[in-house]
């Protein structure tokens, strides 16, 4: 049995999936970034000696309002009615990079994967442009799905 890409029609052109017939189910998705930095950089985070503020704040808050913007991002997702959308960050100090994990969950007739990868990426992105002025080098990282939840092509979990 081969696979089609969604979005592609049998003559090539992108299209945008129609979902209309579809019934709402319950769908969540989680994704994974990583920014690998400094351990300098690192510390000044920790310590809260940003001269921009709560680093971990701003970057959790741009998360979720990417996840919420999706849409209007990407072209060809549908505009979600997100019920729920969790960004959190984790520090790895023996990796002297930070882990963001994102959450999107929803009651809706099409899944939330982009809407956590993106939620991911933003996050990251922002964390990013906060600490540029001390850290360029800084590197994102394993923007992953690492798992989600309903829909028709069933649930997944990342196998490392």
């Amino acid at each position: 049995m081969s696979q089609q890409l969604s979005h592609v029609q049998a003559n090539g052109e992108a299209h945008m999936v129609d979902v209309s017939a579809k019934a709402e189910t319950y769908r969540e998705a989680r994704a994974e970034a990583r920014v690998r930095m400094l351990p300098t950089t690192l510390q000044l985070i920790l310590e809260g000696g940003h001269h921009k503020g709560d680093v971990f704040a701003t970057a959790r808050i741009a998360g979720i309002m990417a996840a919420k913007k999706t849409s209007d991002l990407i072209p060809l997702c549908h505009p979600l009615a997100l019920a729920k959308v969790e960004v959190e960050l984790q520090i790895d100090e023996a990796d002297s990079s930070v882990i963001i994990q994102t959450l999107c969950r929803l009651k809706g007739q099409t899944g939330v994967e982009m809407e956590a990868l993106t939620a991911a990426s933003v996050a990251a992105l922002t964390l990013y442009d906060m600490c540029k002025a001390v850290d360029k080098g800084m590197v994102i990282e394993q923007i992953a799905l690492i798992s989600k939840l309903g829909g028709k092509s069933g649930d997944y979990q990342r196998q490392e």
